[in-house]
């Protein structure tokens, strides 16, 4: 790399743009896991059945279906802080009145209460992802998209490390209620990102009619050539990851971690191991495109998964449980970043909210729908099996890079 390139670069990498992907990044990963593992670690606790625990990932359903309220996010503007602005500050706030209000239910006395306040929280959570991934790619120029990604799942990863990570290592020492306290707080980085930046231009074109904001985007989405075969890539390049993911917090349990080994080594190895992905990942993507990332990180995804299959045959250890963990958020941060941009790549300027919250809904289904049952899954075929499928089942996704993004074509094929 010459000398005005590598300055290029470092410009670029330590500009406002970049700053904000990272905080939006840490805001919007943030309010996960206080629905998935965190929960999990509290209903667990509390001796709720293994089941049940899974079937709570039902709660996710709203990350699955921003879709349906996307346009009117694109359509309407509030009017104070602008287009994108103003429902980002909206939705964060509402998310530390309600992260707040899920630590003061009870998973044994008032399961469907939890159930509820859960599912305000990922509510909330997907609304602010529908309108912070459109400032985003609003924000940033073609050519700034792929570290522009890595650095937003950076603080996207970052963000669920503390809330998994921190958040089981203050359950050892305190109440849930207090530990969902203190993470509505830690949205606060968000809010002042919200209130300083500025708002990006207004494209040309973009809806005046509720027709406009529903319509339009789909019409143009899916008359493209191939508009189908990206969706089922969409849907199934990190299934296999996903369905992993929804159990290892009771899996580290069952095998005899404690809350405090778990959330130790995850601060620790997952937190630098989440640094070197997304940096690594978006240096990789300037050097190999978004293709080929896609290709080289699901490799390194699916071999992440099968590491979860050894840890279950060895049991106990932290060495393994360090080196597994740290592996999983190496690789995961790398293709959910080449993911991201692959996305934000394919969308229309004039539909960001629309078109993006579209595609982003596909990639949250596995992460509802396929992990509900994983409970049951491992409950019944034991934690190595279910591992070993979880890591098959990846196939397919990859299989599809083949038909559109081939590793020797740096663009998308039209098939």
């Amino acid at each position: 790399m010459v000398p005005d390139e590598h300055q290029s670069i470092l410009k670029v990498f330590f500009s406002r743009r970049m700053l904000v992907a990272f905080v939006m990044g840490f805001a919007c990963g943030l309010p996960l896991l206080l629905t998935i593992s965190v929960l999990q670690a509290w209903m667990k606790d509390e001796g709720v059945d293994l089941t049940v625990i899974g079937m709570m990932a039902l709660v996710g359903l709203p990350y699955t279906l921003k879709f349906l309220w996307a346009p009117f996010l694109d359509r309407f503007s509030l009017p104070f802080l602008g287009r994108r602005r103003g429902w980002m500050l909206i939705a964060q706030i509402a998310l530390v009145v309600s992260i707040a209000g899920l630590g003061q239910s009870d998973p044994v006395q008032n399961p469907w209460l939890l159930a509820f306040a859960a599912f305000l929280v990922t509510f909330f959570s997907a609304s602010q992802d529908i309108v912070v991934d459109a400032y985003r790619r609003e924000d940033l120029a073609d050519e700034e998209l792929g570290l522009g990604s890595s650095l937003y799942v950076n603080g996207y990863r970052v963000g669920m490390l503390l809330a998994s990570g921190g958040g089981l290592i203050m359950a050892d020492h305190m109440d849930f209620s207090m530990v969902y306290l203190i993470l509505a707080g830690c949205m606060l980085p968000g809010l002042i990102a919200t209130l300083l930046t500025p708002e990006p231009e207004i494209p040309v074109g973009t809806p005046r009619t509720m027709k406009e904001a529903v319509v339009d985007p789909l019409v143009e989405y899916f008359s493209r050539k191939g508009a189908l075969w990206i969706l089922a890539f969409i849907l199934l390049y990190k299934i296999g990851d996903t369905m992993a993911s929804a159990m290892t917090t009771p899996f580290y349990l069952d095998i005899g971690f404690s809350k405090s080994e778990i959330g130790a080594v995850v601060k620790l190895f997952g937190f630098w191991a989440t640094i070197t992905g997304g940096l690594a990942g978006g240096i990789m993507m300037i050097r190999l495109g978004i293709n080929r990332s896609l290709w080289v990180f699901g490799i390194l995804q699916a071999v992440s998964t099968a590491g979860f299959a050894l840890l279950a045959n060895v049991g106990y250890s932290i060495f393994l449980l360090s080196a597994v963990i740290a592996f999983e958020n190496l690789s995961s941060g790398m293709g959910t970043a080449a993911y991201a941009a692959f996305m934000a790549s394919i969308t229309n300027k004039k539909f960001t909210a629309t078109q993006y919250a579209l595609l982003t809904s596909l990639m949250g289904i596995p992460r509802v729908l396929a992990s509900a049952p994983t409970g049951f899954l491992a409950k019944n075929v034991g934690w190595e099996t279910f591992f070993i499928f979880c890591t098959l089942i990846a196939i397919p996704g990859m299989l599809l890079l083949a038909k559109f993004a081939p590793w020797k074509s740096k663009e998308v094929v039209e098939v």
